[in-house]
């Protein structure tokens, strides 16, 4: 029988286990991906039904929304109407794209959402896009 030292012949293993690291990652990714579709800008409004192709609204873009009581924000801080042009001014100062787009509930009179429109207009807005939701097929 031989008692010497049995690691003798071994080396020390230098290599890292990614596995886990690859199983958290994964986990994380398909967490980001359920939850992405659920993250909205602005204020939750009754959109009107439309046929149209969908487009969303990127991160940085601004969304000018018409509550039903007629209360108009910016994203999600409320303005008033009369100051949507010169807060607008400020907001897209140094953006190269001058695009905003308008959520109003379908409720909201006519009037008021084109006076918004003239609010943004007068602002310098070059694209203005009208938020819609597609209506429902059965």
């Amino acid at each position: 029988m031989e008692f010497g030292n049995r690691d003798s012949g071994r080396s020390t293993m230098s290599q890292i286990n990614v596995t886990p690291l690859v199983d958290v990652m994964l986990v994380l990714l398909v967490i980001f991906m359920v939850t992405a579709p659920m993250m909205q800008q602005g204020v939750q409004v009754n959109l009107p039904k439309a046929e149209s192709k969908s487009l969303a609204p990127k991160e940085d873009t601004l969304v000018v929304s018409i509550e039903k009581s007629g209360k108009t924000f910016i994203n999600s801080d409320a303005i008033d109407t009369d100051l949507l042009k010169d807060k607008l001014n400020s907001l897209l100062a140094g953006r190269a794209k001058r695009e905003v787009f308008l959520k109003a509930d379908s409720s909201v009179p006519y009037g008021e959402v084109v006076r918004v429109m003239a609010q943004i207009k007068a602002a310098g807005v070059e694209r203005l896009g009208m938020v819609t939701e597609s209506p429902q097929r059965k």
